[in-house]
């Protein structure tokens, strides 16, 4: 008999060699039927496996992220073997699942139509009503090599060439004719994959690399029921309309243009109003912070790149202007502030007076990101960021990263982010040590440190193992657009390397040189992501102290433009954003209008309006808040502007 510990801390006897399945069984009905697959010993594992000795032990349904994982994972291998069926001649290439769903990369002469797509999910609907049982197959390299070769599928060929060399057995799984490369886990057979839909087919090169071959990607998505396919449908619907990339273009937020480049937008005057005035905002307030405003250039040589180890450990995300090889002097566009805020520190010496040194800046960054990760200005290749590096010595560390942190935190409710954020601690891989520099001491000590301090914080943050930039571990505050990816907001940074590397030292207080903790973050991270992310929270209708036009005034006919004018320039005056419209239009043409471009307040004027020494406001959500004399809606609306309400 083993022993065997539940999540709660239970534990339960049983036979050795028990099924992960069988286990689950053995506790209720209900838990099996439900189960998709197993974490033992913290890894997520296939519900066929046998747990031969005392262990941890927590089965997994559709509501865990490895347990959804399985079942979608699952659902792409149901997706190939359909394309197969249909379509012999296709090649495999991956697929796996994804936060939304699944995908799988076919290399077809002739892109999937919509109405393959539909054929495809009839064979898929064949496949689960068949019930096949998935089966788990360890071969040698040799053996999976001569499988996929006779198969003629020379990707899979390549991926277990790949593994040829590490001495590793290599996984297949077995579903009827099927059989694919894979490590698991999967559900036990493919009748509990109830309810799919496969959403799109667009373009992919073979593992990102845009010199390799253009190959077909499937999307999809699956789930346990046909209500929770349903709804998640309908949530899908419901983004499209909050889409940024949509409601940005449809406001005049922002465009692009084809001649500029990919990943290069254009802020138009209503997208350039908002980034200027969360700019204002965030130097305002960390100007009252003890931070110190520098300007730093866009470039720089090779060697500044070289002494901060990102020249070899970023130089592929790097505009670099000049051919390494040739020229001897070579500079490159920067892809970060921090070896430029170093220099500052080094204008002079330093003390322990002197510190902690708090240096913001909002930088203009430039990253040569992959074409297909581009969307919108969640992701590009030019974009302004809150960044900032802070210099401290180790007993200042705790008290100025919680300082980092409260102002992130104050950020994002002051926006309205911060119920939609999660964390993130973003540790090295010790498995793949060339992507960092430092010594595994150093790492533990770093990570260490940063792990006391958020435990200390009572963070509740999830570990990313190989996530970490390549000089120290970092905390990254995570965020998902209305489309469900997820991507980084904020990160707050320890180094602990490249003080060092620059000699960037202070003297402490017994006269000793040393080096200090370097602390690299952000305030509210990229203002072109953050733009997009406020723009699909709010659906376009930003706070009134966001909103690039706050009011707009709208004589009823020609008789009232001149009090109009007068109104327009009081409250220019008074600092709100406002125009008049003075077109020849009916009221509620002008009304619905100023509604559909999402403006907080259009004040209407009449011969009434006029007599009185009134305005008649309404709201953009269809309010009538009635007559009220200008100076009192000027102080209504400097109160919601002032305390920034939501």
């Amino acid at each position: 008999m083993i022993q065997i510990t539940l999540k709660d801390g239970s534990v339960k006897e049983a036979e050795a060699g028990i099924s992960a399945a069988q286990f689950a069984k053995s506790i209720g009905m209900g838990l099996y039927k439900a189960a998709c697959a197993a974490r033992v010993n913290g890894k997520a594992v296939d519900l066929r496996t046998p747990l031969t000795e005392d262990c941890q032990v927590e089965i997994l349904t559709f509501d865990d992220p490895d347990g959804r994982w399985a079942f979608r994972h699952t659902a792409s291998h149901i997706l190939a073997q359909a394309v197969k069926r249909l379509y012999p001649k296709v090649k495999l290439a991956i697929g796996p699942a994804i936060d939304n769903g699944f995908y799988y990369d076919f290399d077809t002469d002739t892109p999937f139509t919509p109405e393959d797509l539909a054929k495809i999910e009839g064979e898929m609907k064949k496949i689960v009503k068949e019930n096949l049982a998935l089966e788990r197959i360890e071969v040698s390299p040799e053996e999976a090599k001569k499988l996929f070769e006779e198969a003629g599928e020379k990707y899979k060929v390549e991926l277990v060439e790949e593994h040829s060399g590490k001495g590793e057995r290599i996984t297949l799984y077995r579903q009827g004719e099927f059989v694919d490369l894979c490590a698991g886990p999967h559900l036990m057979s493919t009748g509990a994959v109830k309810a799919f839909k496969l959403t799109q087919c667009t373009g992919a090169y073979w593992r990102g690399d845009a010199t390799s071959k253009q190959l077909a990607r499937v999307y999809g998505t699956a789930f346990p029921k046909n209500a929770q396919l349903e709804e998640y449908l309908t949530a899908v619907e419901e983004a499209k309309k909050r889409d940024h990339n949509k409601i940005g273009r449809e406001l005049e937020y922002f465009t692009t243009s084809d001649l500029i480049g990919q990943g290069l937008p254009i802020l138009l005057p209503k997208g350039a109003r908002v980034i200027q005035t969360l700019q204002r905002f965030v130097e305002d307030e960390e100007q009252k912070r003890g931070w110190l405003l520098t300007k730093t250039p866009y470039m720089a040589k090779s060697d500044l790149y070289k002494l901060s180890g990102h020249w070899d450990h970023y130089m592929d995300g790097m505009f670099v202007l000049g051919d390494p090889e040739k020229d001897d002097e070579v500079f490159a566009l920067r892809p970060m502030t921090c070896p430029f805020q170093y220099q500052a520190y080094l204008n002079r010496s330093r003390s322990y007076r002197d510190l902690p040194l708090r240096y913001n800046e909002t930088s203009t960054l430039f990253r040569n990101e992959a074409s297909g990760e581009m969307h919108g200005l969640i992701r590009v290749r030019q974009f302004t960021i809150s960044e900032g590096h802070l210099m401290c010595t180790p007993e200042q560390l705790e008290g100025e990263f919680k300082g980092c942190l409260e102002l992130a935190i104050y950020m994002l409710k002051t926006l309205g982010l911060y119920e939609d954020v999660s964390y993130r601690f973003s540790q090295w891989d010790p498995d793949d040590r060339e992507k960092y520099i430092g010594t595994p001491e150093q790492w533990d000590e770093a990570q260490g440190v940063m792990k006391k301090i958020l435990d200390h914080l009572e963070i509740p943050y999830v570990i990313g193992v190989g996530e970490a930039a390549f000089y120290g571990p970092k905390l990254d505050i995570q965020i998902k657009n209305v489309h469900g990816k997820e991507d980084t907001l904020i990160t707050i940074q320890i180094d602990f390397q490249l003080a060092e590397r620059f000699g960037m030292e202070y003297v402490d207080k017994d006269g000793v040189k040393k080096y200090p903790y370097v602390i690299h973050r952000t305030s509210i991270g990229c203002y072109e992501r953050t733009l997009a992310l406020l723009i699909e929270k709010y659906a376009g209708a930003l706070p009134m102290w966001l909103s690039p036009e706050q009011v707009r005034v709208l004589p009823i006919s020609e008789k009232q433009q001149d009090r109009v004018k007068e109104l327009e320039k009081m409250f220019k005056d008074a600092g709100l954003r406002v125009s008049g419209d003075y077109r020849n239009e009916k009221i509620g043409y002008k009304i619905r209008e100023a509604q559909m471009e999402k403006i907080p307040y259009m004040l209407v004027v009449g011969n009434k309006e006029v007599e009185d020494g009134t305005v008649s406001v309404r709201s953009r959500k269809g309010e009538d808040l009635g007559a009220m004399k200008p100076e009192d809606f000027l102080a209504k609306a400097l109160l919601e502007i002032n305390t920034k309400q939501k």
